[in-house]
């Protein structure tokens, strides 16, 4: 194990880890959000993020962008994929929900159900789009379960530079912009789940749909917004993703959409805030864990702190539900 280079740059690895974790714990949202209030667990929701990237490739390679832009080209150019996106992700989890989820919540179908539809929904969702990855773009193939995949590269919007140095950790652009963008996108959701009108209907939902639905909550309409709510988060994640490290393929979402899954149950699933401090909590343990050993060693040890933690903490860190959840 290698403790020198760990503990020798400590700082450093603590940044890395928490820029990496900062893009876990936004797709962390969509999980808690949809469980918060219907209590199920939407694996689909991996692929929701996996689409968000495809936008953002579709958009960037339609304007023809290419390596290191001026910087309000740059600009530009993550806006509109912000914002294609967010629109595709938002989408496709509407399109999920509406298609596939309500008809069984009008048939009140049991919970396992819902359970095998939403992973035949992302099995679907991984087959076609890699459908739309044909041999010309020039990925590299490789294997994962015996199927093949593709790896396809995206433009470098922004060049990954030194922005300052504190006590010997170099922090850069690229990762400044990671958690300050998830932060604020983590905050608006928080600020919009507890302090507006829709909110608070998304909060009652989730703590008593009787109840809600006597008092005038449109149950359905909570349940789409949920859905859009926690793609548009995907879509930034995707959009993050995109900028940080610059690929896409069809099963991206698979192992990521596995990683955001464990780190709202770390955080406490359910809970909005739980969701971001699992994200953050899991990139960082991820980093440490590959400097001690190597990068594939990073899943297993993710895993084993979370088996840890529930053993001990069986709702997670902060195992509040959603309902009861206050700003």
């Amino acid at each position: 194990m290698n403790f020198d280079e760990l503990f020798g740059h400590l700082g450093q690895h603590t940044v890395d880890g928490l820029a990496k974790g900062a893009i876990y714990a936004l797709i962390a949202l969509g999980y808690t959000l949809v469980y918060g209030v219907l209590r199920l667990i939407n694996f689909a929701h991996s692929e929701v993020f996996m689409v968000g990237t495809f936008a953002v490739l579709g958009l960037w390679t339609a304007f023809g962008v290419e390596n290191n832009p001026p910087i309000g080209q740059a600009i530009l150019f993550l806006v509109l994929g912000l914002l294609a996106a967010a629109i595709a992700s938002g989408g496709t989890a509407l399109v999920i929900e509406r298609l596939a989820y309500r008809p069984l919540r009008r048939r009140n179908a049991p919970p396992l159900v819902f359970l095998i539809t939403a992973i035949g929904l992302s099995l679907v969702l991984v087959e076609i789009f890699g459908q739309l990855l044909p041999d010309t773009l020039g990925g590299t193939m490789t294997t994962l379960f015996g199927r093949p995949r593709q790896i396809v590269g995206m433009p470098t919007i922004i060049e990954s530079k030194p922005l300052f140095t504190i006590a010997g950790t170099s922090v850069t652009n690229v990762q400044v912009i990671t958690f300050i963008a998830a932060l604020a996108m983590m905050a608006l959701l928080d600020w919009f789940i507890n302090r507006t009108r829709y909110g608070r209907g998304v909060r009652a939902v989730a703590q008593n749909p009787e109840t809600a639905a006597l008092m005038g909550v449109n149950q359905d309409r909570v349940i789409m917004l949920i859905f859009v709510l926690g793609g548009v988060m995907a879509g930034a994640a995707a959009l993050l993703w995109s900028m940080r490290l610059g690929f896409t393929q069809n099963e991206l979402g698979f192992v990521l959409g596995l990683k955001a899954f464990t780190a709202a149950v770390l955080g406490g699933i359910g809970n909005l805030r739980g969701a971001l401090l699992g994200g953050l909590l899991l990139g960082v343990v991820e980093v440490y864990a590959a400097t001690l050993y190597n990068s594939s060693w990073e899943d297993v040890v993710a895993f084993v702190v979370l088996v840890v933690v529930l053993m001990f903490r069986p709702t997670g860190l902060l195992g509040e539900s959603l309902g009861r959840a206050r700003a």
